[in-house]
Order: C-alpha cells, then structure tokens, then sequence
C-alpha cells in the first residue's frame, strides 16, 4: 500500500492549523508585552519626543540623531555598506562560539551538578577563571590564536560558556532528592535519572543562563569585531565612531539590541513550551 495512502487526508490542515497556533503562541509571549497598552503609552510618547526635540533645536540633532533619520540611514547602509553581508558575518561568527560554548558547558554542568568527584575537581578551577572578565583576555588571546576567526569565536565562547555551566550545575545539583529516589526504588539507571529527572528539573535555570549568556555573547562578539576583522557589525560601530557617524553608531546599536531581543524571546518561547510548570500561563 503507497505511503500517500495511510496519510489521513487532513493532516496537511492540521498542520497548518498547529503552525498557526504555535506562530499565535510566540507572538503573544514576544510582541505582546510591546504592543500593549502599557506600554505603547510609554514607548510612543518616547518616540515622539526622540523625533520632535531633535527637530526643534531642543537637542543638537548630529549627537540625538530622530528616528526619521536613522531609518534613512539604515537605508542607506543597506544599499552603500552592505549591511546585510556585515550582519551575515557577525551571525556567523555568534553562533559559532554560542554554539561551541553551549555545546561544552551543557554536559560539564550537568556532570558537575550530577558527580561529586567531577565537581570536586572541576569546580574550583571554574571559580577561580570565572571572575576574570571575558574582555581582559582580548590581548592574550589576540597574541594566541590571532585577530582571525577562532579569536572571535572564542571570546564569544568565553561570554557564553560561564552563565550557561554555572546555571546548569545549579539546576542540577537542585533536583529534588525524593524524586530521585523515587527513580531509583522503580529500578531506574543513573543515565535515565540525569535525562529524565535531572535535566528536566534544571531546565529552566539552563535557558535562564542561555539568556544570559546571549547578552554577554553579544557584548563580546563588538568586542572582537572591534580588535580584529574588517567586517561585522561591530566593525561598523568601530567606523562609524572613528568617522563621528552617530546615526550609524545608533542605527549598528539598534540591530545589536534587536538581535538579542529575538533571540532572548526565542528561549522564552522554547521555556513557555518545554518547562511549562516554570511558567505562569
């Protein structure tokens, strides 16, 4: 019997209609909160005032460049400075040390938080490298690896790879100890454990230090657009501040802040699905 023919006739319908629904649910828990009515009466008052005083001389408009403006310049560094390829170039290189940073400080937090012989030995090291800002190995690293690629990605792992180890060790090592042992009188494996309890029950402190790792990668991806490379939007806030270009300076901040909104809401979303007991609804 062909495939086609144990494919109910209405599951194209019901998908679209779970795509919707799923499209309706992150727009609710990401643009809700900025076009309610709470805050549109702060927001669109802001943005009046941000166009008018430049506008009447209340503000010197080269330093407080209106938003008129700064939609016109991004315009225009769409058509003249290839913005998208900068973006595409600080995209690539964000998810590449994200996503190594993620990768590593996942499983190691969650050993830590799981063995106390590998938290013994792996945990003080971590505390005591930690509280070295992730800016002050910009020269060491420069001197190591170059002003390369693997020079940006690993400063960007570096503003990612503490806040996500730290938060999962910590949701681990909370885990309610009566339902592990619960587990364990059912016959449960210690890797069924860590899959099905531990990591459940951290889950939301793991997207928590996701969040937070996101900002910290963000900082330290300018940061190492700003010390090596010649493209990024980093880059483009390095020249425009060398040049004077507020309004190019705003509009590469504006992007920046953008992307990390989207991509914080996106963990969010993920959270609101995932660990919907962490969640008001």
């Amino acid at each position: 019997m062909p495939a086609d023919a144990l494919t109910p006739a209405g599951a194209p319908g019901r998908r679209q209609r779970t795509l919707l629904r799923e499209v309706k649910l992150f727009w609710r828990s990401s643009f809700g909160s900025l076009v309610s009515r709470e805050s549109l009466t702060v927001l669109v008052p802001l943005l009046f005032l941000w166009e008018l005083l430049p506008r009447f001389g209340l503000l010197p408009a080269s330093l407080v460049p209106p938003p008129s403006t700064l939609a016109t310049t991004f315009y225009q560094m769409l058509l003249k400075q290839h913005l998208l390829a900068h973006f595409g170039d600080s995209a690539l290189r964000f998810v590449l040390g994200f996503g190594l940073a993620v990768l590593t400080a996942f499983p190691l937090g969650v050993l830590m938080g799981w063995n106390r012989f590998i938290r013994k030995h792996c945990l003080p090291l971590f505390q005591i490298l930690a509280p070295i800002p992730p800016p002050a190995w910009v020269p060491v690293t420069m001197i190591v690896l170059g002003i390369g690629l693997p020079m940006q990605v690993f400063l960007i792992f570096l503003g990612v790879f503490y806040p996500v180890l730290f938060s999962t060790y910590q949701g681990i090592s909370e885990t309610n100890p009566r339902y592990i042992a619960s587990a364990r009188v059912f016959g449960a494996s210690e890797f069924t454990i860590i899959t099905h309890i531990h990591i459940w029950h951290a889950l939301g402190s793991v997207i928590m230090g996701i969040r937070i790792g996101i900002a910290l990668g963000l900082v330290m991806l300018v940061v190492a657009e700003m010390q090596s490379g010649a493209s990024g939007i980093g880059y483009l806030l390095l020249r425009g501040k060398e040049y004077f270009q507020i309004d190019r300076m705003v509009v590469c901040m504006v992007i920046l802040g953008g992307a990390g909104w989207l991509m914080t809401e996106v963990m969010k979303y993920i959270e609101l699905k995932l660990a919907v007991w962490r969640i008001e609804r």
